[in-house]
């Protein structure tokens, strides 16, 4: 029976890829920075464990506790919203402090058994941000477009260990968290000269018919972690698969 860990459990994505390995029989760890037990079905092969991806001590106490792996999923991940110019550079870091360098915290605390093993995935979670440009989300997305560059490389070298790398790029979830977790993070973030602009994306954003869902996502991890044949992108939701299949932009 093979072992997952998924950070960011609490909601939306990693919640749905929790579930779905649950269901398909494997050993879950489910992690959050404030773990819930009650958020999945009741299972002996199911652990929740704390997990704050920003913290070194909290990465070294979940890996521990959490014994052999077989895949990392990186799900945690904060969102960004508003005009760049507005931004303060702080913000940008602790955009940066989760997405990115959590991210690879967690891959070099897990690189080493895998190493060792000869056997592991690493699957880290972006956006289809990375695909196409989208407006107002300039930090954000410059936060997952260097996880992509990042798992690219890093997948060649682990590959010399028998070890993978893998992305998954979910398009626009309209039924997560993105923008409540984010709350507090982007006041004051669309100023004057922005707002009428953001106001026609947001009515955009509203139209939209084809989005990801959270078990489109779930099912593109699923598949990433079954998938022997070198593949590095696997974009997740109708949304993000359109725009894999178009020229890439910007």
């Amino acid at each position: 029976m093979k072992t997952v860990l998924i950070t960011g459990c609490s909601s939306g994505y990693g919640l749905a890829t929790a579930a779905h390995f649950l269901a398909q029989g494997w050993q879950v760890i489910a992690t959050a920075r404030t773990p819930r037990s009650d958020l999945l079905p009741p299972s002996p092969q199911l652990r929740v464990l704390p997990l704050d991806v920003t913290d070194a001590a909290s990465i070294d106490a979940a890996i521990a506790a959490a014994g052999p792996i077989d895949v990392l999923v990186n799900n945690a991940g904060i969102g960004l919203f508003g005009a760049f110019e507005a931004t303060p550079m702080a913000t940008v870091r602790e955009v940066f402090e989760t997405n990115t360098f959590g991210v690879m915290a967690l891959c070099q605390a897990v690189i080493p058994a895998f190493r060792e093993r000869g056997a592991g995935c690493i699957i880290n979670v972006t956006s289809s941000a990375t695909l196409a440009p989208f407006p107002l989300v300039a930090a954000y997305t410059a936060s997952k477009t260097a996880v992509e560059g990042f798992t690219a490389s890093l997948a060649h070298e682990l590959r010399s260990v028998g070890v993978q790398a893998k992305l998954v790029e979910p398009g626009y979830g309209p039924g997560t968290r993105f923008t409540a977790n984010g709350q507090e993070r982007m006041q004051g973030l669309v100023t004057a000269p922005y707002r009428d602009f953001a106001a026609q994306i947001f009515a955009g954003m509203g139209q939209l018919t084809a989005v990801t869902q959270p078990q489109d996502v779930a099912e593109a991890v699923w598949q990433a972690a079954h998938d022997d044949s070198g593949r590095l992108h696997f974009p997740a939701g109708a949304d993000a698969l359109a725009l894999a299949a178009q020229p890439r932009q910007g």
